[in-house]
């Protein structure tokens, strides 16, 4: 059973959550996520686990509130 409170995506559409450079623009870090954002960090490799969550921790310091995005 879905959650309502993640809306349902088309099949076979893959999303992105991206954290933008705050000071080197075209740089940015980019995760897997569905698409309302949320990370499945238990899939993440561990180096991009570590990315992951010091992006978070440096929202507004080092990289900008982080967006969701269609991958292509």
């Amino acid at each position: 059973m879905s959650d309502p409170a993640t809306p349902a995506s088309p099949p076979g559409v893959l999303y992105e959550l991206r954290f933008r450079s705050l000071f080197n623009a075209g740089r940015a870090l980019a995760f897997p996520c569905d698409a309302s954002g949320k990370v499945d960090e238990s899939g993440l490799s561990e180096q991009a686990r570590f990315n992951y969550e010091r992006a978070r921790k440096v929202i507004g310091k080092d990289w900008a509130t982080p967006a969701v995005f269609v991958r292509t």
